[in-house]
């Protein structure tokens, strides 16, 4: 398998967001940064391994299950699926990532990319070498406390869509779970686009597409939501979030 390529970006594009002493505000390691084991000079080392690539369109593969690992990426902009073919050539969507997070820590035991990562719609990606970020990890507590949470982060959403819950259930924490990612990066928490397709959020969440369609025709007809095309509005976040408790676990 060869090394994926990425495209580079035009740096004056985003030449604006953050510079030597602080990230954008959309940064998957922001966190570390405001953190008490980050100073200047430290700082200044992690902000010399960005590398700004991009623009990929949707449809583009950013990299391909089997692909020699050797950098982790922050997405900057737009959504990324993450999916596996099994051997029957049926896909299985992993996850969706969002702005301010990360692609590509599964890969770390292995060596390689355990899975295809493939852009929604326009994605900008903020890529570390992996072998640098390590080595500046053992060097600073906050970036290596920084990457452990981000992997705790990850199993444990994989694990609790795992359960034994209804359709409602699984969609309302689909919901609220993308409504609190996007409101930690400074979007609207009531107001979004669905950039997936309904039967990627079908398959993601081990649900039937009709079943989907159903789920959010049901809501919109109680009131709790509205949908135009590929656009939700949150109208009764509240029982969304009663109808997501036992999936989120708080």
């Amino acid at each position: 398998m060869s090394t994926p390529t990425y495209p580079r970006l035009n740096t004056q594009v985003l030449s604006d967001d953050g510079d030597e002493l602080q990230f954008c505000s959309t940064c998957a390691f922001s966190h570390a940064c405001l953190s008490q084991g980050m100073d200047k000079s430290a700082l200044k080392e992690l902000h010399f391994l960005v590398e700004h690539v991009g623009p990929f369109h949707a449809g583009e593969t950013l990299f391909r299950e089997g692909d020699p690992f050797d950098a982790i990426a922050a997405v900057r902009a737009g959504c990324v699926k993450t999916r596996v073919i099994d051997r029957d050539g049926r896909e299985h969507v992993l996850g969706f990532h969002f702005p301010g997070e990360v692609i590509g820590l599964n890969a770390i035991d292995g060596h390689r990319y355990p899975c295809d990562a493939i852009a929604l719609d326009t994605v900008m990606l903020c890529r570390f070498s992996f072998p640098k970020m390590s080595l500046l990890a053992t060097k600073v507590p906050g970036l290596q406390r920084e990457l452990f949470r981000l992997l705790s982060r990850d199993i444990g959403r994989a694990a609790l869509l795992a359960g034994d819950w209804s359709a409602d259930q699984r969609m309302a924490a689909f919901l609220v779970g993308m409504a609190r990612r996007l409101a930690a990066r400074g979007f609207s928490a009531t107001r979004f686009q669905l950039t997936m397709a309904r039967t990627d959020i079908a398959n993601y969440l081990r649900l039937a597409p009709e079943t989907v369609s159903r789920v959010l025709r049901r809501m919109q007809d109680d009131g709790v939501l509205a949908v135009d095309r590929r656009e939700v509005e949150l109208l009764d976040p509240a029982r969304l979030e009663v109808l997501a408790a036992p999936i989120l676990r708080d």
